[in-house]
């Protein structure tokens, strides 16, 4: 089966999963997520355990960019999704503008629990991952640059360097450069950022526009260090590229689980948010992919091995090398600013 077959493209498609069929459940939610590999592995380690547990049965659908759709059903008036998994930011400018349920906690016991840096009223932390400095081993075999000041010095480090053509992550890996803690980051000094940029600009050798082109330049060796997400060098290095990368001074960034507003299936939807959090099928989401529990109470069950925990961006230790990406600061009109800036940037 393929996966336009299983999950579908855009609203048309849906697949169910669970003990029962669609027809015969009494309970059920549709849930969307991004497709590829990383919805077939929450499909084992989380929807289809959720289902089980619950007795529902969840209809999938796939689109890589939610947003444009979320605004078009609940302007509708009428949405047929219930929960999203989408990037944070967008849940709280989604609840901002009143397309997203505000969430009652008390409802969601496990989504309580976690810290409050992982949730906000309208959102519960699903997964993680990072914006890390990854590098050629080949180019270092020793003395590897492990820092974004590192980075920026091309003299003790010489060698081709790529970044995102983005500025989420790369404003904050600019101010680390230039000495900021990655506590202390927020809100954005984005004058010192994008000065900072000024500088290594010239030795950028590709500003990359997806995570498969970040891969790619690593795998080729075109590059010999770069801004890239942690899961993306994991897979080319298991496939045998002498590549490596350091969580010291990544950026942890996540994905988010929150529902519609005036979802069909309000209540059935708010019990899923609940048992998708839960730490035993949180754990279970790493033996299947390169991402981090959105839970860390995921760590504290026998599911996750050490040293499968140890190369997770969301592992407690990992963690507090890291600065977590403020989405709430992304989403007002600074962070709106200073992506508008972006562009001006790219076009000097």
């Amino acid at each position: 089966m393929t996966m336009k077959q299983k999950f579908g493209l855009g609203c048309a498609l849906l697949g169910a999963i669970g003990l029962t069929s669609a027809a015969d459940a009494a309970e059920q939610i549709t849930f969307v997520s991004q497709g590829g590999a990383y919805q077939q592995a929450q499909t084992v380690a989380i929807l289809d355990p959720s289902a089980k547990k619950l007795g529902i049965t969840i209809n999938q659908d796939s689109i890589p960019d939610a947003w444009p759709a979320i605004k078009t059903q609940v302007g509708s008036g009428k949405p047929i999704w219930d929960v999203v998994d989408t990037p944070t930011g967008n849940c709280l400018r989604g609840g901002e503008q009143g397309l997203m349920e505000k969430l009652d906690f008390s409802k969601i016991p496990n989504g309580a629990a976690m810290p409050e840096a992982y949730r906000s009223p309208y959102s519960v932390s699903y997964e993680f991952y990072s914006s890390v400095l990854a590098y050629s081993q080949k180019k270092f075999p020793k003395d590897a640059p492990n820092s974004w000041a590192d980075f920026w010095d091309v003299k003790k480090f010489p060698g081709r360097r790529a970044l995102r053509n983005h500025p989420f992550a790369t404003l904050e890996a600019a101010l680390m450069a230039d000495g900021v803690a990655p506590d202390k980051l927020y809100p954005l000094d984005v004058d010192r950022a994008f000065k900072k940029l000024e500088e290594i600009k010239p030795h950028i050798t590709v500003w990359w526009t997806s995570g498969a082109q970040s891969a790619q330049l690593l795998n080729d060796g075109e590059v010999d260090m770069e801004m890239a997400w942690n899961g993306r060098v994991s897979a080319v290095a298991k496939e045998g590229a002498k590549v490596s990368f350091t969580y010291n001074q990544g950026i942890l960034q996540s994905t988010s689980l929150c529902i519609l507003k005036g979802a069909p299936n309000l209540a059935t939807a708010i019990k899923f948010l609940n048992e998708a959090v839960d730490p035993v099928h949180q754990a279970n989401l790493p033996l299947h992919i390169d991402y981090g529990p959105g839970n860390p109470k995921a760590f504290e069950t026998s599911v996750i091995k050490p040293e499968r925990a140890a190369q997770l961006p969301s592992e407690p230790a990992n963690a507090a090398k890291q600065a977590l990406m403020s989405y709430a600061w992304w989403s007002s009109p600074a962070g709106e600013a200073a992506e508008k800036r972006w562009a001006s940037f790219m076009q000097k």
